[in-house]
């Protein structure tokens, strides 16, 4: 028997006919969802608006049943209100440029969320009157620096260097090596940032070999400073000579330090890089330095020397557009007054600890299936800090087949696990385990065999 007109009875709710797309639920229904409705508050409108349509096109194109779009919506949602994915450095580079450089300490993230609402930052409470900005962080930074009169913070240590060349040498010369005209991250060349500010760059000596007397040589009536550049991110060795600054400072013209890393005081980790005290001590009259490196703090161009060179800088316009927000001010001063932070904690570890870590967590990845054991590694700080120094470490090695899923799996886009970012190398996946935490050893543990059973 034949049928006219009418719909198809084999015509199932998940093939996207006419009548199945009526069935699919309005846009106003599916937003009371209570799931949806507490997911709001958390995500805003925007995103589960988002998260709405991508599930009713689902519904529409016959993906998924009518009745269950809400369900799909709530499982389509984003893990966070922010693009951004937590993220285990397990790459060996204890400051990786790429994932962040400095994770904070728990003492700089509490120090965040009490000034994330409404702060004291500009305000003295107990006069009810204006108060100095980052009066907190400023002491701090002079209490870790004995030997700075005055210090300031910018956004970053690039903004520092272009505040000194500005507010001082704008329409006159700044002596600085041929061998330390630096490019910095993403193509951003040393020169090029100087001479942007309006200041004329005296280039003297070679790549491999500066003295005191290149410098004297070079100094006239239009000298401002002479910059001293810390070559963070590359080593020149052989047939070499630099200009200390001791003999730099007693040319009689300011001396510009910029020691890149922000070690603050000498390491005994790394006794061949530079430090602010030691830079001032020596007769630097302004020494800048980054805050998110070895300091172990937030991105934040620290500034440090003589009273008179910092009142010209602070009151420079410029440094109104280059300050720092009250964030910035929170963190770096939790940084600088409390515990040491992870960063500190990587450089200091001993290489022993981290392969007994290894070695645990290989085993319990063993017993579970997973093709993993533990193998001596070398990490290193990264970030433009101390080239050339290798720091012994451990890594758990792995498949290399595992290293997209532990980037951007399943999990990680659920936001049940974090991105574990390690190398590959000869044909293995290492996961190093010196700039990563003790305590997130079970996140990797983890994380590994989600991306293993994935």
């Amino acid at each position: 028997m034949e049928t006219t007109g009418g719909s198809d009875p084999g015509r199932s709710a998940a093939t996207g006919g006419a009548g199945t797309r009526r069935l699919v639920p309005r846009t106003d229904v599916l937003l009371a969802d209570p799931r949806l409705v507490a997911a709001e508050q958390r995500l805003g409108r925007a995103l589960v608006k988002q998260a709405v349509s991508r599930a009713q096109q689902a519904a529409r194109a016959g993906e998924i049943p009518p009745d269950s779009v809400a369900d799909a919506a709530v499982a389509g949602l984003p893990a966070r209100p922010t693009t951004l994915v937590p993220v285990i450095n397990a790459t060996g580079v204890l400051l990786h440029t790429n994932l962040g450089r400095a994770p904070l300490s728990r003492a700089a993230r509490e120090a965040l969320q009490a000034a994330a609402g409404c702060t004291d930052v500009e305000f003295d409470l107990a006069s009810g009157e204006r108060g100095r900005r980052g009066r907190g962080t400023l002491a701090a930074l002079a209490a870790a620096v004995p030997a700075a009169e005055a210090a300031a913070v910018v956004n970053n240590n690039a903004a520092a260097l272009v505040l000194a060349a500005t507010a001082l040498a704008s329409g006159r010369e700044i002596v600085v090596s041929r061998g330390e005209l630096i490019e910095i991250g993403d193509g951003f060349r040393l020169p090029e940032l100087m001479e942007s500010t309006g200041a004329r760059l005296r280039e003297v000596g070679t790549t491999n070999r500066t003295n005191a007397a290149d410098y004297s040589a070079a100094i006239g009536p239009q000298t401002a400073f002479l910059l001293k550049v810390h070559t963070s991110n590359y080593r020149i060795e052989g047939f070499t000579a630099e200009a200390s600054i001791a003999e730099l400072a007693g040319l009689g013209v300011p001396v510009v330090a910029d020691i890149g890393s922000g070690l603050l005081a000498p390491s005994p980790a790394l006794p061949g890089e530079p430090d602010a005290d030691s830079a001032l001590r020596a007769g630097a009259g302004l020494v800048t330095a980054s805050g998110d490196k070895l300091l172990g703090g937030p991105q934040a161009g620290l500034l440090l020397g003589r009273t008179e060179l910092l009142r010209r800088l602070t009151r420079h316009p410029l440094s109104r557009a280059l300050r720092v927000d009250k964030l910035t001010l929170a963190a770096l001063e939790a940084t600088l007054a409390g515990p040491r932070p992870p960063a500190g904690e990587a450089l200091a570890t001993d290489a022993a600890a981290v392969m007994a870590r290894a070695q645990r967590l290989a085993s319990r990845l063993t017993a579970l299936g997973v093709d993993a054991r533990a193998v001596p590694s070398e990490a290193a700080v990264g970030g433009g800090g101390a080239p050339g120094v290798p720091l012994p470490s451990a890594a758990v090695s792995l498949p290399a087949g595992l290293a997209v899923a532990l980037r951007a799996g399943d999990a990680v886009r659920r936001g049940d696990a974090p991105a574990v970012v390690g190398r590959v190398t000869s044909g293995r996946l290492l996961l190093d385990l010196r700039a990563v935490p003790a305590e997130d050893d079970d996140l990797v543990l983890d994380a590994v065999i989600a991306a293993a059973s994935g």
